[in-house]
This record gives C-alpha cells, structure tokens and sequence, in this order.
C-alpha cells in the first residue's frame, strides 16, 4: 500500500504531464485520495476521492482549520494538530488512523499520511493521502475486542483453560492452568498437551480429538490424569470443544480442566471406610450369631433344669428364691430371643422383595387385634385403595404393622375410646402409609433423637419393653424405606412410612 502512495505523491510531486482526470480516476479505483497544502499561500486542494471521503460538494475548499475541524474534538484532533505542527516545523513524516466526522455527520476512520516538501532546509508544502479505513478498522477493534474478551475470560476463570491447536500445541493458557501443573507460562506455551498425561492417560484423547476434526462431535469430557512438574499426580475433569471459522473448518481446541484430586483422595478414603465397616458388620454379625447361639443354649438349659427340679424336687421350688430365679431365667431367654431377631434382620437386608398387597396385610393385622378392639372399643379408619402394592418382605410388612396397631392400642389415653387412621397413597416412588392415634403421644422434644432406639420407652406400661420401635425402625430400612413421626403429648401420634411401590 506504502508504494501505491509513494507513486500518487511523485507523480504530484514532479508535476508530470498526467493528466488531473487520470489521477482522479486511479484515486478512485484503489480508493485513495489525495491533498496538498502551500505552506506560502496556505492554499489546500483535495482530489475528488478525498471530498468524498469527507462528504462535501465537488466545489468544496477548505481553509486549514475547517480540514483539522474534521477530525473529532479531543485526541484525534489534538494529535493531528500536533503532527501537523511538526511536518511544517521540523520536515516530519506522518502516517496515522484517526476518528473523524464527515459533513454529513457521519463518524469514520480515516488513514492521512503526511510527507512534507523541502526547499532551503524549509517546508513550503505537504503532500499527502487520504483512505477511509472505518471497514478494516472496525473489524480489527471487534477482533481486538473478541481476543481481549476471550483473553479476559481466561485469566479470570476459576478452572484451567487452555487454546490447543489442531496438533496439540498449546497457544494461549491462564494461570490456573499453570498452578495446576506447577509450571510457568513460558514452559508450557506451545508444548504439546498430551506430553503432561499421566503415561497411562495418554490414549484417552486421541480418538476424540480425530472425532472431532472430522465433525462426529463438537465437544467431549472425560476424568484424566497429569503429572505436574514436581511427578505428583492431579486428577482433572476435562472438557474440550472445538472452534471452527465460517466454512466449518477446523480452528483450535478449547481445553477446560477442574482439578478433582481431593474428591478422587477423598472417594478413595470413603470407599476404604466401607470396605472396612463392611468386614467389621460380618463380623459382628457372626458374632451375634455365635454369641445368640451360645446364650440360648444356656438359657434352655437353664429352663429345662428349672423344670426338672419343679418336676423332680418339687419341696426344692417351695421358696421365695426360686419364683425369682424362674423369672429371671423367663427374661434371660426373652432378651436372648429380641437379639437375636435384631440380628437376623440384618441378614435379610439383600433378600429380594416381593410386591404385596397393602390392604390384605392391613385387614389381617387389624384381625389379630380383633379382641383388643372390641374390648377398648377402638375406632378403626381404612383409606386403603384395594390396588395398592408395595414392595417389601412379608413377615417384615406384617411385623411393621402389627407394631404400629398394636402401640396405637396400647397407648391409648385412659378415658377416651382410641381412633385410629390408616391412610395410603402413592407419592413418587413410594406408597406412603400414615397410621395416625389419638393416644397418649410423645414428647418429642425429649425423645426426637432416641425413639427408635434399643430399650427406649416412653411411656410407665407393664408391656413397654423399648424393642419394638427399634426393630419396626430396621426391617423399614432393610426394605429401602424410610419412616418418620409426629407427635404431641395427649393429643396423638402419627408414624408414616414410605415404602418402595411394585413400578420400582
């Protein structure tokens, strides 16, 4: 571009026998124009393509502050004041862009290139050209912009990102990137990325890079391992996606890593905490089982001794000590049986469940109460529908609502006649049952956190021995439920508990 104008100032300069409209016409075919001051008249002629840059009438003349008032107000018009100032003065040369308005009031870029005259060791004049850039200019600040921004981004994200080329080589790269792998920017630039994999690693990503190269794919993620500068090892989640130009060519890769070390270190610790809790299970439930198996022997040979010497000797039961040894022994076996029913349900915990019909097992449960009923005249209340199933082991499901009827019985306050609600939907993936009563109830506030412990009562009842919520609690988990409780001191108490559903 420099030598087209070089030409247009030498054919101006020599003033040669070309002729004005041929000039004009050469202006007009490159887009350029052409101006010229006499520094002794201060005259200042514009070719035909520089009025049109400037959107005047073709019989325009500008005097020299009308030209510089075309440059806009501040720097632009500072700086080519100044420029011009020191074309005249010291013989410099200029060539800079500049924002300008035109007649029309339309805002342009400009490219006005200066070369002054000298006679005498004097400037008597400046040639120059003129060009509208406001195209190129404004398409290279927008592309300015777009790296600036995208440069921006980069620093400024929270992960490591990277600018990989089509081969691999990394272009541009933030500083988390960097801290990720403990190198500096300088040793990363333009190294191969796949060079930093774990050696195991390195063949993860080749064939989604050929992917998407050819267009199978735009973007993919994957877990990876690096080694850092130091040999230790950080596991990343990466994600890369590919950028194309506007034939759908290939450009650049955008690479994005998450370092998820500590939750992969942590992972690791919690499945080994498991393994371990694991083991330790079987083999306290092993424990349990010799242990259950062992006292109950001892405990039936306690009995069957008792009953020997009842049978046998019976003068030898004929005192006060006996009857409480006989209790005793009754006891000892009752708590031999309720731990070793805690233990089993464990054992069942992977046992396939069935589906089962929630109503029948409602009717057959409230039958085995039928007594209890008719005596404490309870009112009984079924929102069952008749096509409900549920997921779960039988005797669990019979024992869970055996439980929770026959606490709702017991439980009853004094005077009143006890009513209870048995209401079934279906809610997501479980059926959710709610047993609600209108007994004695639970203080919550003091008890939230213990109800369905071992041995916890709450309530002075001969029959309270602390065990069946405890176990109700555990054959629930065991079938993937779930059960929660609501409750309020001689108001009542409502158990609801949610289990699987036969679509699941």
């Amino acid at each position: 571009m420099k030598d087209v104008y070089n030409k247009l100032l030498r054919i101006s300069n020599k003033q040669t026998s070309v002729s004005n409209p041929f000039l004009d016409s050469i202006q007009k075919s490159i887009a350029i124009g052409s101006w010229e001051i006499d520094l002794q008249t201060m005259e200042i002629s514009w070719s035909p393509m520089t009025k049109f840059i400037h959107e005047v009438a073709e019989d325009f003349t500008p005097n020299v502050e009308e030209a510089l008032n075309f440059y806009e107000e501040g720097y632009h018009r500072d700086l080519i004041s100044v420029l011009f100032d020191k074309a005249v003065n010291n013989g410099e040369e200029f060539d800079e862009e500049f924002l300008f308005r035109t007649a029309k009031n339309n805002l342009k870029w400009v490219r006005s290139i200066g070369y002054p005259v000298i006679e005498n060791n004097k400037t008597v004049k400046i040639l120059g050209v003129f060009q509208d850039v406001t195209e190129k200019t404004n398409t290279y600040k927008e592309l300015e912009y777009q790296e600036k921004l995208i440069s921006t981004t980069l620093e400024h994200a929270p992960n490591g990102m990277a600018l990989v080329g089509l081969k691999g080589e990394i272009l541009q790269l933030n500083k988390k990137f960097c801290d990720y792998l403990g190198y500096s920017k300088t040793e990363l630039m333009l190294t191969n990325v796949n060079r930093l994999s774990h050696p195991d690693d390195i063949n993860i990503i080749p064939i989604h890079i050929n992917e998407m190269i050819n267009g199978e794919k735009d973007h993919f993620e994957c877990e990876k391992r690096y080694q850092k500068k130091d040999g230790s090892i950080i596991y990343c989640l990466l994600s890369v996606s590919i950028i194309r130009d506007e034939a759908n060519q290939p450009l650049h890769f955008i690479s994005n890593i998450i370092d998820i070390t500590k939750s992969k270190e942590a992972n690791k610790k919690i499945e080994s905490l498991l393994q371990t809790t694991k083991s330790q299970n079987t083999r306290l439930q092993n424990f349990a089982h010799i242990v259950s198996h062992n006292l109950r022997s001892h405990s039936g040979n306690l009995e069957m001794l008792l009953e020997l010497m009842s049978d046998e000797i019976p003068e030898s039961t004929q005192n006060e000590f006996f009857p409480l040894i006989n209790e005793a022994v009754n006891r000892l076996s009752e708590t031999i049986l309720n731990l070793n029913e805690v233990a089993n349900i464990n054992t069942k915990k992977n046992q396939d469940l069935e589906s089962n019909n929630l109503l029948d097992f409602t009717n057959n449960a409230l039958s085995t109460f039928r007594a209890e009923i008719i005596e404490t005249k309870a009112k009984i209340n079924i929102e069952i529908h008749n096509n409900i199933e549920v997921l779960a082991i039988p005797a669990y499901l019979e024992s869970v609502l055996l439980n929770f009827i026959s606490n709702a019985i017991k439980y009853k306050k004094e005077d009143i006649d006890p009513v209870i609600n048995i209401h079934a939907e279906k809610e997501n993936n479980y059926v959710k049952i709610k047993i609600e009563d209108n007994g004695r109830g639970i203080n919550l506030d003091l008890h939230k956190d213990k109800i369905f412990g071992l041995y916890k009562t709450f309530h002075n009842h001969k029959d309270a021995r602390g065990l069946g919520l405890y176990i109700t609690k555990n054959q629930i988990d065991a079938m993937n439920g779930k059960v929660e409780v609501t409750s309020k001191v001689n108001i009542g108490t409502t158990f609801t508990i949610y289990l699987k559903h036969e679509a699941n």
